[in-house]
């Protein structure tokens, strides 16, 4: 570029559902004609500041289509700072960049064994490596891109049930044995690592399944909700929501933050999940802006339950400005969603730039977390 040229950076990308999302920051190039993204300061646009991946987490939906991974992002620098959602000006620069979500040489296999479905990943060698299941909340079907070994759907996959219906801690089990056993599976124990539900059934694996010594539970709830859990003689009912609790924006987004009975009510106490009894370790990752629920509360609850038993096996991560889901580094934040069992548009909260950051700082405790307790 020209030196002191005024630029924007702009980044196009179809994700997996077919949706278009798009991103802009404002640079100015040095006395050298350069803009570097690692060194220099984003004037406006999605985002200020120096945010080397910004363009990655600031994307916001822009229209709709459909691909597959890996993530293709086209880059452009376009003269002049031209503000989101306008029209740029004209191009002097373009590249287009892939992000891959399993490293090269990664094996992917489509998993249907006795009653688990799913996906294993293998990385390449002989091992053995460290066993994780990884399990998404209320979205349905199979998602992958953070699966470490195993990704583990329990609905709206193959011959699983379209909804979720009452769930038997038996399918989760047989996947962890399954896992454990693998030749490749490092063991003795494995890991399990869950957002919402997930988080919720992550707390329940590791206190009934002896094959569980570590959990990851992100924006979960200790207490069980919404359908019942069954494990043998044993029966968790589900909290319920209270739909007169729930508000809806002039958009037809639905807060639900209210709704979600009262876990710490004495009548609700044949649903909590006796996490007290597990002998593994949890790492609670929680983001104190989440308007899904109260992410917050539950994870205190859970500590609170945690110490009353003489317990120190957790850790607590908890950010400020971070929304519901918390994914892996550089992922846009989900503000709302569409939550597949209420069938509704549903507010995530968070605000882009602290939910970025608690994506990247979280992604790097969580590796050390099953490092440390996995081999």
């Amino acid at each position: 570029l020209a030196p002191g040229q005024r630029v924007t950076l702009r980044g196009l990308v179809v994700n997996e559902q077919g949706c278009l999302f798009d991103s802009c920051a404002h640079y100015q190039a040095d006395s050298r004609g350069e803009v570097d993204l690692c060194r220099d300061t984003s004037q406006g646009g999605d985002y200020t500041g120096v945010e080397p991946m910004g363009l990655f987490w600031s994307l916001s939906p822009a229209g709709m289509e459909r691909t597959k991974t890996p993530m293709k992002v086209a880059v452009s620098v376009h003269q002049g700072h031209s503000q989101p959602g306008a029209i740029p000006g004209q191009v002097l620069a373009k590249a287009h960049v892939e992000r891959w979500f399993t490293a090269p040489g990664v094996r992917r296999i489509r998993l249907k064994e006795g009653s688990v479905r799913g996906s294993l990943f293998l990385p390449s060698g002989d091992g053995p490596f460290p066993g994780v299941i990884d399990m998404f909340g209320d979205d349905g079907g199979l998602i992958e891109f953070r699966s470490s070994l195993l990704a583990l759907p329990y609905f709206n996959f193959e011959d699983l049930p379209k909804i979720m219906k009452d769930l038997h801690l038996e399918y989760f089990e047989e996947a962890a044995r399954f896992l454990q056993r693998h030749p490749k599976v490092k063991g003795p124990g494995i890991g399990v690592i869950g957002t919402g539900k997930g988080a919720e059934l992550a707390f329940s694996m590791i206190t009934f399944l002896p094959q569980v010594v570590a959990a990851v539970c992100i924006s979960g709830c200790s207490s069980n909700t919404i359908t019942a859990l069954h494990y043998g003689e044993l029966t968790l009912p589900g909290l319920r929501f209270d739909m007169s609790k729930i508000s809806i924006s002039e958009a037809g987004v639905f807060d639900i933050f209210e709704a979600l009975d009262d876990p710490m009510d004495p009548a609700n106490s044949h649903c909590l999940i006796p996490i007290e009894e597990a002998e593994g370790h949890f790492l609670l990752v929680v983001g104190e802006d989440d308007r899904n629920w109260k992410s917050s509360f539950f994870a205190e609850m859970a500590i609170g339950r945690l110490r009353q038993h003489g317990k120190d096996n957790f850790k607590l991560l908890s950010y400020p400005g971070a929304g519901h889901r918390i994914d892996p580094p550089f992922l846009p934040l989900c503000s709302v969603a569409l939550d597949r069992v209420l069938g509704l548009p549903i507010l995530g909260g968070g605000e882009r730039k602290a939910h970025a950051h608690a994506q990247e700082h979280s992604w790097k405790k969580i590796r050390e977390f099953l490092h440390l307790h996995l081999g």
